[in-house]
């Protein structure tokens, strides 16, 4: 029952971010994806931090900053670059092979055994996000295609060094200090690689306001709890639930097409969704509880 709960509270956070894309196009201004990372992700560190009181200390600098850029500096940089060139759900489900990247990154790095079961789950959820894909009927901007792998490559290493580098603090300080070191890395980039940013109307603020409080300082507190506790791979397979969320969001709220071919790619993920949290039911060991360090 306890795990059932894990998966379910994490799922909430691919759910969520299967509407940046809706929210990107709609309220975002076009043609700014690494300053709207930035605004995604350092309002949200710096809220968390404060909330927090917390700061990093010995080797947690160094390892705060290299999980800062692949889980949201690199990560989040190519994903708008990704949602600015291509359709909201063809955009999210590009990035389908992070599960099977996870999958042996984690037996590389955390000598976890490639199961069959969690490889063939991987390549269901890939199939069946091409099938939405495929029943968009639209065409593919290869710039935004290379983007959503870079992405998918991106943060599939920081799940699985999230995994392997355990902090000893809470899970709000985890969050903190990740989305800070992320954002702080995107602030020069936005500033070298892209134009002043206009002035921002109510929509804008809204959209921005929500990507920062619903879908980057909520969900990552819940992402990372379920990184801390369920397997590499099952809680990678999540992600799968972004791309289906995204074209659900695009039918219901947009009025997008949702052919048979799409609903029977949405069943697939569905079933790889599945695959992949009965590959991730292994024995493991129990991890001792962290020592929690009280801010003075």
């Amino acid at each position: 029952m306890k795990h059932h709960f894990d998966i379910a509270l994490t799922a909430i956070a691919p759910v969520v971010w299967g509407s940046t894309y809706y929210v990107t196009t709609e309220y975002l201004p076009d043609g700014y994806p690494i300053t709207m990372a930035a605004l995604r992700a350092l309002p949200a560190g710096l809220l968390l931090l404060i909330l927090a009181r917390q700061l990093p200390h010995g080797v947690w600098w160094m390892r705060a900053f290299v999980l800062g850029a692949l889980n949201f500096t690199l990560f989040w940089a190519l994903l708008f670059v990704a949602a600015y060139r291509l359709p909201g759900g063809v955009a999210a489900t590009v990035g389908a092979i992070q599960p099977l990247i996870v999958v042996f990154l984690a037996a590389l790095l955390l000598g976890r055994t490639v199961k069959a079961s969690a490889v063939v789950a991987a390549l269901i959820g890939m199939f069946g996000v091409g099938l939405l894909v495929l029943g968009s009927g639209v065409s593919l901007d290869p710039v935004g295609i290379l983007a959503g792998i870079g992405g998918a490559i991106s943060m599939g290493m920081g799940t699985v060094l999230t995994r392997k580098w355990q902090a000893p603090v809470p899970l709000l300080t985890i969050a903190a200090w990740q989305l800070t070191a992320g954002g702080l890395l995107l602030v020069p980039l936005a500033l070298f690689f892209e134009p002043t940013l206009p002035a921002l109307d109510t929509k804008n603020f809204a959209g921005i306001a929500y990507l920062t409080l619903i879908g980057a300082a909520l969900t990552y507190i819940l992402w990372f709890r379920g990184v801390s506790r369920i397997e590499p791979g099952a809680v990678s397979a999540l992600g799968f639930l972004s791309p289906l969320s995204a074209v659900v969001i695009g039918w219901v709220v947009l009025g997008q097409a949702l052919t048979p071919t799409q609903s029977a790619g949405a069943g697939l993920v569905l079933t790889a969704i599945w695959l992949g949290q009965r590959a991730g039911r292994v024995s493991r060991p129990v991890l001792q509880k962290p020592h929690v360090h009280t801010p003075t």
